[in-house]
Order: structure tokens, then sequence, then C-alpha cells
């Protein structure tokens, strides 16, 4: 399974970094059975984040010849909406410090990611995994219509208000859509698909290595309807 971690301009570092670092290790642990890498729409490039302007660099573009699975982070910024707190002013060609976390995250619409996202979508061989605010994205470009996900508590009605079916889960399995809540649910997302990718035993040694333990269930839309509590 070869996984491909697109960054954008603005992205959250831990967003991106977490899952990467469980599926290397579980690479490692399953004998190359999982390979990850970094990647941007745009090609192989230093890709600045929303967080003091640390940087990733990306070593290649979005390959949907290659990749198994994409997954998209969110992004790190102000909390809320434009116009709330006044932009500082910056010279010409300076990044803009803590931008809102809604401005960066609609950037990317005018990239080729949401096209690429939606080739992926339409594709039954590749899944389409985000984290926090990366859901988000996905709802912003028209992509998730119908299709359960999560995302960071604060974005759950931008959901709701692009068609998807918000869920307040740590972790949502919607077939060959798999989303994860805020931040830190990274570490989760990463251990859930190397269980459901490559099997348990791989995804425990690795939440062994990490000292991580995932919380809570995994959603799925299997089951009856619970009744009220």
């Amino acid at each position: 399974m070869h996984i491909q971690v697109v960054l954008f301009d603005g992205f959250d570092p831990l967003d991106a970094i977490a899952p990467f670092e469980v599926l290397h290790a579980g690479g490692s642990a399953s004998d190359g059975a999982v390979t990850v890498e970094m990647v941007s729409a745009e090609g192989p490039r230093e890709v600045i984040s929303g967080a003091g302007g640390l940087t990733l660099r990306a070593t290649s573009a979005v390959d949907l010849e290659r990749a198994d699975l994409l997954l998209v982070p969110g992004a790190a910024g102000r909390v809320g909406e434009p116009g709330e707190v006044p932009e500082e002013e910056v010279g010409a060609g300076e990044w803009k410090q803590q931008e809102f976390i809604p401005v960066l995250l609609g950037r990317t619409l005018t990239t080729e990611l949401p096209a690429l996202l939606k080739q992926a979508m339409d594709d039954p061989d590749i899944t389409v995994a985000t984290v926090c605010g990366g859901s988000l994205v996905l709802a912003m470009a028209g992509l998730l219509e119908g299709r359960h996900a999560t995302t960071h508590h604060m974005g759950l009605d931008m959901l709701d208000a692009t068609g998807a079916h918000p869920v307040r889960a740590r972790v949502v399995d919607d077939g060959d859509l798999i989303t994860c809540a805020g931040v830190t649910s990274g570490l989760d997302l990463g251990l859930y698909l190397l269980e459901r990718e490559v099997g348990p035993r791989v995804a425990h040694a690795v939440e062994e290595l990490f000292s991580h333990e995932r919380r809570g269930t995994v959603w799925r839309a299997q089951g009856p309807t619970p009744a009220a509590l």
C-alpha cells in the first residue's frame, strides 16, 4: 500500500507528521508492505505550514497511478472567521503569520488539489483519508455530499452545510473515505489504517512503539441504528 500525504501552503504540521510517522513505522514492521511519502499538487517543493513558518519538503507530485491512498491534513492558523481580528501588515513575498484557518483551507480551491482529489474519489482503487480540517477541503470542493465524515469539532457545522453527514467520532470509516477529528487524532487514523490494510498485529506493534493507545470506537455505517440515550 503506497500512501501520499498531500501538503499545501498553510497545512498543519502535526496533521501530516503524526500519521506519516505511524505509517512509516508500519512499513518497517510489515517488511515494506506500507510505503509513505510527502507530496504536493505542484510537485517537489518546500511547502510552508501555517505554524510559525515551519516547512516540510514534498518529494514528488500527487501521482494517482502510484497512490493507493491520499491523506489530506488540515491547516494551522487562527481559529475563527476572517474579519474578527485585523490582519497583520506584511511585506511583498512574506508569509502571513497566523492567517485564519478557513482562509488557508479555502485557498486550496485555487490550486490543482480539488481536481486531483475528485479524480481520487472517483477511482474505486484509491482511498482518501483526512485529518482535522482536511475533510473541510473536500467539503468545500463539493466532494462530501451524502458522505459520513468528521473533522475538528469546530468545523462540524461546515460539513453539515456542504451536504455531508457529520459524525462526532474520532475516526469515521465510510469505505473509501476515512476521516478523523482534531489534530492528534492523526495518530489514531494512522494506526487504524495499519489495522485495516495490513492487520492488527502490525498496528499493535506500532502502537506499542509509539506508546499511544487509540481512543474511542471507529464509526462505521453498520449495525442497527441506536435508540436515543
